[in-house]
């Protein structure tokens, strides 16, 4: 049995905090990971025409409030419930290194929740001075965070610093640079086949 701060857990504590850790957080990724995306979307409206432009960007407001209320926000509260509830089962590991650099790289995460609400909400009232491309990037950032966050809990003290960690770092620079490219050459040749279809 687990005792810790006058609490006593049951030995499958563990088992059961560290499930439904693992749920939140996938929850919780695939949230932000769509939500970006969603305010991607939403900006890219106001290039359409207004009776248009109008009735997108209402359906992009409506589902972005669904899934960071219904979706992406339970999920965080889930996965840093039963984080809490594994630390109180496990109190050692607030002594490691590797848990004060993965607790550092959630509190950027939580920071990013609140960035993504804040955005949300610039967007509804018409008022977000970020472009499609600024989105991109910033839809970039919570899955560099989750590599990391995952190769710590994985390697825990014995995080790796060789070439082959380097090797991962610059995959995922280089995946995200390839979207961004792409993104980029798809919107462009978007604009040219409207500018030669005007011109014809």
């Amino acid at each position: 049995m687990f005792t810790v701060f006058a609490l006593t857990w049951p030995p499958e504590a563990y088992l059961w905090f560290k499930t439904l850790h693992i749920v939140g957080v996938v929850v919780w990724f695939a949230g932000l990971f769509y939500l970006v995306r969603l305010f991607i979307y939403h900006r890219e409206a106001a290039e359409l025409e207004p009776p248009l432009r109008q009735a997108f960007e209402d359906q992009y407001a409506l589902m972005e409030r669904r899934l960071a209320n219904i979706i992406t926000t339970p999920g965080m509260v889930v996965a840093v419930v039963c984080a809490a509830g594994l630390l109180s089962v496990n109190p050692a590991w607030l002594k490691q290194g590797w848990m004060h650099a993965k607790l550092a790289l959630v509190a950027a995460l939580l920071l990013y929740h609140w960035f993504c609400y804040r955005l949300m909400g610039q967007l509804q009232r018409g008022a977000c001075s970020w472009s499609g491309r600024q989105l991109r990037a910033l839809n970039e950032l919570p899955t560099l965070l989750l590599v990391l966050v995952v190769m710590l809990v994985v390697f825990k003290n014995q995080f790796p610093t060789g070439a082959a960690t380097w090797v991962i770092v610059a995959l995922v620079v280089f995946m995200a640079a390839s979207i961004q490219f792409y993104a980029r050459w798809r919107r462009l040749r978007a604009e040219r086949l409207t500018a030669e279809a005007a011109g014809g």
